[in-house]
């Protein structure tokens, strides 16, 4: 009996936490990247996926523009373009993340050097890479439907009628924020040392993050979020209109990212009150 009485008043076993350790931030400049095949390997990385997302989504968009013509009942609708835009980040992050962190967005990109996850010269080539890839993706598009691609715009951002200039600027950044927010929640290593299935789902939060501000956005501007995606459609259309509004998408979104980037890690990850804490501590003793 009192053998029976000892075992019952053991307490249960804890769980010990995984040990964590704050990643180093990436260097300012690393020139040493430059001569590493990683890096290059990353930069194919994103310029493939950058390539398959814009050919999957404009090609989704004009073939419901062509389908709706004659019955506007038929196609996928916005829903449905919604899904393509949310549904290729899902699977293309999913794809990439292990190689290049699967940005596929030069605010993504952005937003991470901010807080210097990535070096500013992987950053900048990111960028490079992901706007080739989404001209190579669109010209795809123009060359296997061009007269399609071009009755039905080119899948170029633009804002629509009754919208001022303010209201897509508003837009552009609250979506970007939104997206890059989730980037940060669902790659965040503290996370990952905590919840071992947080690295395997981190696709799919972003995936839907890009999938909700399309439903919210897509009758205000087409839904940019995405400077590489606007930059990639206006080129290979190449007129009047989708060049009008261009710089609201690359504003939007490099403000969104940075707002997003700030908040992160200044608010939630209190990372400026940690280091005022630091500095205290270190003065007094």
């Amino acid at each position: 009996m009192s053998s029976e009485t000892e075992v019952r008043e053991q307490p249960p076993e804890t769980v010990a936490a995984k040990d964590y350790t704050e990643p180093p931030p990436a260097p300012l400049i690393d020139i040493e990247e430059l001569g590493k095949w990683s890096l290059y390997r990353a930069l194919i990385a994103e310029f493939v996926a950058t390539l398959l997302f814009l050919y999957v989504t404009v090609a989704t968009g004009i073939g419901y523009m062509r389908v709706s013509e004659d019955d506007k009942c038929a196609g996928v609708g916005t829903l449905g373009i919604a899904w393509a835009f949310g549904g290729m980040i899902f699977i293309l992050v999913y794809c990439t993340a292990g190689i290049s962190g699967g940005h596929i967005n030069p605010a993504v990109t952005f937003g991470l050097f901010l807080t210097r996850k990535v070096s500013l010269i992987r950053a900048i080539l990111y960028m490079v890479a992901q706007c080739l890839g989404a001209m190579c993706g669109v010209g795809l598009v123009k060359g296997f439907q061009k007269s399609f691609y071009d009755k039905y715009g080119g899948g170029a951002n633009g804002l629509a009628i009754g919208y001022n200039t303010g209201v897509g600027l508003g837009a552009e950044i609250i979506g970007t924020f939104v997206l890059v927010y989730t980037v940060f929640s669902a790659t965040d290593p503290k996370r990952n040392a905590r919840d071992s299935h947080v690295p395997v789902l981190a696709p799919l939060p972003i995936g839907f993050a890009v999938f909700m501000v399309h439903l919210a956005t897509i009758p205000i501007t087409g839904t940019g979020i995405n400077p590489a995606r606007s930059l990639g459609a206006a080129v290979i259309y190449n007129k009047d209109k989708a060049w009008d509004d261009q710089w609201i998408f690359w504003v939007g979104p490099f403000i969104g990212a940075a707002i997003a980037a700030a908040y992160y890690q200044y608010v939630l990850r209190a990372s400026a009150i940690k280091a005022l804490g630091s500095f205290k501590s270190t003065t007094n003793a």
